[in-house]
């Protein structure tokens, strides 16, 4: 290949947008599933807390889930 070819190849992949759509797609995808996680995990402490606090009121004897 000569240079004019490889710099011609390198000057369409720099214009081309289809991969920064891509990119911004998948960060928008990972920062949409790290909220899902974050929001899931306080979820299930919330749940957690919630079913220990009515083991505890009917006076359960393995409250801690052991």
């Amino acid at each position: 290949m000569t240079f004019e070819a490889i710099k011609t190849s390198v000057m369409k992949f720099v214009k081309d947008e289809d991969g920064l759509t891509t990119v911004e797609y998948a960060v928008a995808g990972s920062l949409v599933a790290g909220a899902l996680v974050m929001a899931f995990t306080e979820l299930g402490t919330a749940v957690g807390d919630a079913i220990g606090g009515l083991c505890t009121d009917v006076g359960g004897t393995d409250c801690d889930g052991q």
